[in-house]
């Protein structure tokens, strides 16, 4: 709709265009230009009077011949009744006027019988004119009813061609009146679509805004849904969730089922063994009951024996529960026992460990103590140098940097005297170019109007020796002017073009102002960028060999051994890439890329901890890095993040015990019920202590 719309306005504004070039060369035509005539018509009142040209009605393909017959009538004013201008009209001595009536009388019988009157709408004095000129469709047929024509009566062609008794006109040349039917006609029509495309923009806008405020509508309509869905797949995920819940409840639950209705099974069968029994044992309690009596003393003897067993039974069980709880508590007492000396027996053997390293070290530096003087003095005089050195560097680095300042400051000032000198210089150079534009088009103009002197046959020392002393410069321009509307007349001419050139004008001196703003802008941003990029690099090599440094000092730790370093694989600091070579014990010097896992993993740890030692961040998280490690790097690497956990807080993920142990907290996640998770934290110092209690 919008491409539509700006289309309509395009035609729109190329019909307006169009509408005024042709209504400037009617004006032109019909001599609405003419200053005395306008003046008189204005006095009279007659300003805006119609001309006849512009209120005919010709058919199609008939306005040669009526403006051949018409010619010298077509800029004829209508007025209600020409003979009351009589005696105004004698008093115009410098314009030709005619004045037809304005009125539409009805049709001579003859119109509609071939003449020319019957192809016009318009005045009637005008159809009255025509209405004696009759019509032929080609020159041929013209010249064969001219013999039959009454003495009033003449025949016209299409094309122009006029013949009647004793005369012949045939109109082939561009006179200031041909073209005006035809032109009026266009013009009506530009008319008529300029009225129809207003129409259609004006509904066209009016359809746009209201697209405007439904697409509006339906955007809020569309957020409200897109929160309505939001909210509906939020309520979705917690139902499915629900659901999920329940399916593992109601799959627990059916479990349950299965298992008490096996238990139930097996207890009827019991049950129906038990009613075996019973009927057993009720005959053998017939039997019991015959002996009884017999048994009666008995009974009563055994009687008492069995509550004895029965006080001893309960209290042997007593114990026994006593004695179980008691090896329970031993067990646990055991175990935790066990867990404290196991982690006592590898904290000893790490303080062995390091216990040897110290003797070792100690027998070292006792082996060097006894080689050797004491070197402290040694040392203390080296350190004094260096600081001294260190202080007159960093003089002649506050000198340097003071003098790279001043620099600076000249440097921008020259870079504006510059910039102020070049503009002054192309200001100049556009002075001189149009200066030189001025010349050439003098000599031009110069060389024209001698060419133009010697074509017409004149000598210019001649006319310049002829020339009359009191020559009037403003009435050769007024009738140069008027020579110029004369020949204005002999045809079209785009009137437009004087105000369209000074449009195109502004234009290009709007779009060199821009251009050299452009440039100015241009020479400044080359300038930022170049101010950019000389600090980037300079930013750039600082971090590459810091990071380096970090890199060669960890590497060697974290392998035990090896060496390793930064390359630049390309010479531009802003389009090169990094490369690391790395060394692991044993081994050549290779690109990472040749390494194993493991070496891989440390090799990127050592890069990646540089990294943070140079700019650390609040945490770092690594992903089972120790995975593809074996026992000793794991070690070096645990104490790796140890050390480096005293400025960046470390989360990993691991299945490492080792790793385990160096951490301070740990989080793991288990799966007592299916499908739903939990979350286990172990703080290990406060375990330690639980532990040490126990």
């Amino acid at each position: 709709m919008q491409a539509l719309l700006s289309g309509r306005r395009g035609e729109l504004e190329k019909t307006r265009g169009r509408l005024a070039s042709l209504e400037a060369l009617q004006q032109a035509a019909l001599a609405e230009h003419d200053v005395a005539l306008k003046t008189w018509l204005d006095r009279m009142g007659l300003g805006q009077a119609r001309r006849l040209g512009a209120s005919l009605d010709v058919d199609g393909g008939w306005e040669r011949a009526v403006e051949t017959v018409l010619d010298g009538w077509l800029e004829a004013v209508l007025v209600d009744a020409p003979s009351d201008y009589a005696d105004a009209v004698a008093g115009l001595t410098e314009a030709d006027l005619t004045l037809i009536a304005d009125g539409d009388a009805e049709r001579p019988a003859f119109d509609a019988a071939g003449s020319l009157a019957a192809h016009v709408r318009g005045p009637a004095a005008a159809r009255r004119r025509l209405a004696r000129v009759r019509t032929a469709d080609s020159l041929a047929a013209a010249r064969v009813m001219v013999s039959g024509l009454a003495a009033d009566e003449s025949v016209v062609t299409p094309a122009g061609e006029w013949l009647g008794p004793g005369f012949a006109r045939i109109a082939r040349g561009g006179g200031a009146q041909v073209g005006v039917l035809a032109r009026e006609r266009e013009i009506q029509a530009l008319q008529q679509r300029l009225e129809a495309l207003e129409h259609e923009i004006e509904e066209t806008t009016g359809r746009v805004d209201d697209g405007k405020l439904a697409r509006i509508e339906a955007e809020r309509l569309r957020d409200d849904a897109q929160r309505e869905l939001y909210t509906a797949h939020r309520r979705l995920a917690e139902l499915a969730g629900q659901l999920q819940s329940q399916r593992g409840r109601l799959g627990t639950a059916q479990e349950r089922i299965e298992r008490i209705d096996a238990e139930l099974g097996e207890l009827v069968g019991k049950l129906d063994e038990d009613r075996t029994r019973a009927r057993e044992a009720r005959g053998r309690l017939e039997v019991a009951l015959s002996k009884m009596g017999d048994l009666e003393q008995q009974r009563q003897t055994l009687e008492g024996e069995r509550r004895r067993l029965l006080e001893a039974r309960e209290e042997a069980r007593m114990n026994a529960r006593e004695a179980r709880e008691q090896a329970h508590q031993l067990a646990l007492s055991i175990e935790a026992k066990r867990s404290s000396l196991s982690s006592l027996e590898q904290a000893l053997q790490r303080l062995h460990g390091q216990f040897a390293q110290l003797e070792a070290r100690k027998a070292e530096i006792a082996a060097q103590l006894e080689s050797g003087h004491d070197p402290m003095a040694d040392l203390d005089a080296e350190r004094q140098t260096y600081l001294d050195q260190r202080l007159l560097v960093d003089r002649q680095l506050v000198e340097a940097r003071k003098a790279l300042e001043d620099c600076d400051i000249e440097l921008r000032r020259l870079e504006q005297e510059r910039h102020t000198l070049e503009r002054t210089l192309n200001e100049q150079r556009e002075r001189l170019a149009d200066l030189r534009l001025n010349e050439q088009e003098n000599k031009l103009r110069a060389q024209a109007l001698v060419a133009a002197i010697s074509e017409a046959g004149f000598a210019i020392e001649e006319i310049v020796q002829t020339l009359p002393e009191h020559a009037d410069l403003a009435q050769w321009q007024a009738d140069l002017a008027d020579l110029g509307q004369k020949i204005a007349r002999l045809e079209p001419v785009n009137l437009a073009a004087i105000q369209e050139y000074e449009e195109q004008s502004q234009r290009k001196d709007y779009l060199d102002t821009q251009l050299t703003d452009l440039g100015a802008a241009l020479e400044t941003l080359e300038g930022a960028i170049q101010k950019i990029d000389k600090e980037t690099r300079q930013r750039f090599r600082e971090t590459f060999e810091r990071v380096n440094a970090g890199v060669q000092e960890l590497f060697p730790r974290l392998f035990g051994g090896g060496h390793a370093y930064l390359e630049l694989t390309g010479d531009d600091l802003l389009s090169t890439g990094v490369s690391i070579m790395a060394r692991p014990p044993g081994k050549r010097v290779t690109s990472i890329s040749l390494l194993s896992g493991g070496e891989k993993a440390l090799t990127a740890v050592s890069l990646v901890f540089s990294i943070f030692r140079l700019n650390p961040a609040p945490f770092c998280l690594l992903d089972e890095v120790d995975a593809p490690l074996d026992e000793a790097n794991v070690g070096r690497f645990s104490n790796m993040v140890g050390e480096m956990s005293e400025r960046v807080q470390f989360i990993f993920v691991t299945h490492n015990k080792s790793t385990m142990e160096a951490a301070r907290q740990l989080c793991g996640v288990t799966m007592r019920e299916p499908g739903v998770s939990r979350l286990v934290q172990v703080d290990l110092a406060e375990a330690a202590k639980l532990a040490g209690a126990a």
